[in-house]
Order: C-alpha cells, then structure tokens, then sequence
C-alpha cells in the first residue's frame, strides 16, 4: 500500500476547505485595526494607544468543559462557539478590559468543513455582539489524539483598560454583592451535571420544569456581560467584579477581595433555576457541594460601594437584566 498522509487519517484538503468556508464568517468581525487577512502565520491588529494615555493588555485562555460533549451528542456547535467568546470576554471583563481581539483552536479527530463552519458560526456571532475581532485562529487534525467525532474548543482574548481603572486593589469593607443572573449552567459543572441528569432524561426529552428539552437546558448560551456593564467600568463605585465559573460564588469572589476579608452571601436572596433544582434534586447532591461546583443562577457579581448599590442596580435594569443584592464584604 502506498500511504498518503489522507489515508493516515489527515485530510489537507478538507482543512483548506474548512478555512475557505469560514472566511467571510471571520471577515464579518473585523475593524479598521485589524490590518492581517485569515490564513497568514499571525494575526496582525492595531493597538489603539490614541484613545488611552496608559493603555494595559488583558489577556485570557479557556474552554467550555465537557459541555462539548453535549454539543456533539445533539449535533449544535454554534451555541458552544458564542459560549466560548463569552466566556473569554467575561473573564476579562473582571479586570475592567473591553476586547480587542480573539484566536481560537479547534482540535479533532476528523476535520467536518460544516462543523467548523458552525462553531466558527457562533464565535463570529459573539465577536461581532462584544466588539471584538476574530483575527485568527488553528484547526488541527488529530486521528492519533481524538477520536473520529471528538473535537475540542479553546479561546484566547486580549483587550484593554485604561490602567486608572484597572479593578485591583479597591475592594473595602462593607462594599455590596451585586448578583446578575445567569443563563443557567454557563460552560462549568457539566460533568456532574450529566453524570445526574443523563441516566434519568435523553438530551431530546422535554423536561417541563425546564420548559424545554434537557439537550436544549445544557446548551443555552454563556451570557456576555459586558453589554450590561460596560457603562459601569469608569465609575469610581465598582470595586471589583467576579465571573462565577468553576468554584462556585465563593470560590470565584475570593479570588478578587484581599484575604483579610470575608464574604457574606444571602442564599435566600434569589430563586435558585430549576436546572439546578433539578440536579440536586435527583442527584442528592448536597447544598455545599451544589455552592462549589455551580453558579446557581448568579453568573457574575459586582462589587460596589453600599452608596453606589442602589444607583447600579437601577443602570443595570435599564439594561434589561435584573440585579440582586446577593451579600456583602465584611
């Protein structure tokens, strides 16, 4: 047999076409800084340094877990596309940055020109939401390390902040908790998730607390905050933000308040969502561990001044989204 690198299991052609057809997808995110083409060796962008005077680079890698698995199980890849830039952009969004620019990397063991074309999908949708720039990207073909079906997704953003209102160091006692609702799971917890749920529903059953079926509850989009709170990044009141992933509420808000502080969390003060109930319910997993491992319906947390609480809640409301006052710092 004479061996081809194709008959090995890598197919050159099928990723040329895969970059073809997701040219004009990638095109649709660019601005006048963006000064590279899709395919080069690196992706070339203009830093804005003119609208700064001390201009700081943010920067951020990450996943969407094994809510992949899901997404290959019903076959929808835009929704895990838009999870993954959101999930980046929020990450961010902590330190204050706005993005600038995103890459991606997509892993596989068989290289579907459509399938890449869907998540490219929905990482162009969520750029394009969040003002940022989708200016590159690697797709490899891995037979030996995936496999046929198998895929995997990772982002990386870097924006920017003026450093005088860069979120370090501003947290004080008594500053207020300000909860913002999540979309449900986001992109953390999903193993667990599915170890419960699935020997109990298919991800194509319609579930009625849920109003939905399961597959289309574990795939709803990551949200971007920064919509809602990109008004709020110079005002003198934030003092810090927590992006609540794997860790919970806890876990994630200590990362930003110094250790001389502790948080006081209300857990009464919101309705958990039923796609959390559900989980403990049939799962029996137990309060603490549920507070470890999910958001709980709280997917990102502002911490503000006492005085400033009430005047952010009311800009985030006129927003579209409904704030809640979730604890405090002591």
């Amino acid at each position: 047999m004479k061996w081809t690198y194709k008959a090995a299991g890598v197919d050159i052609t099928a990723g040329e076409e895969a970059v073809a057809g997701i040219k004009a997808l990638v095109k649709e995110t660019f601005n006048a800084n963006v000064l590279s083409e899709l395919g080069l060796f690196g992706g070339c962008y203009l830093l804005p340094i003119q609208q700064y005077r001390n201009p700081v680079l943010v920067a951020s890698t990450d996943g969407v877990g094994t809510k992949l698995l899901i997404a290959q199980q019903m076959g929808v890849h835009e929704s895990v596309g838009q999870c993954l830039v959101n999930h980046c952009v929020n990450d961010i969004l902590t330190t204050g940055a706005q993005p600038l620019f995103f890459l991606d990397y997509i892993g596989t063991g068989h290289l579907a020109p459509a399938m890449v074309k869907e998540i490219i999908s929905g990482m162009a949708q969520a750029c394009r939401a969040n003002g940022c720039a989708l200016i590159g990207g690697e797709m490899a073909e891995m037979p030996g390390l995936y496999h046929a079906s198998d895929y995997d997704l990772v982002g990386t953003i870097v924006g920017i902040v003026e450093r005088g209102n860069l979120l370090v160091n501003r947290v004080q006692r008594g500053d207020v908790l300000l909860g913002l609702p999540s979309s449900g799971l986001h992109t953390n917890g999903y193993t667990l998730a599915r170890r419960v749920l699935l020997p109990h529903y298919s991800l194509t059953t319609y579930v009625p607390e849920l109003g939905m079926t399961l597959g289309e509850a574990l795939l709803t989009v990551h949200l971007s905050y920064l919509p809602v709170v990109k008004s709020l990044l110079s005002r003198a009141g934030l003092h810090a933000i927590s992006h609540i992933t794997g860790g919970g509420i806890i876990g994630n808000t200590r990362r930003v308040i110094p250790p001389e502080f502790e948080l006081i969390i209300d857990w009464e003060a919101w309705q958990m969502p039923p796609i959390f109930r559900l989980i403990q319910h049939l799962g029996k997993v137990t309060d603490e561990e549920m507070r470890r491992v999910f958001n709980l319906g709280i997917g990102l947390v502002l911490i503000v001044a006492k005085s400033a609480a009430d005047e952010f809640a009311r800009i985030i409301t006129e927003e579209g989204m409904q704030p809640v006052i979730i604890g405090e710092v002591r």
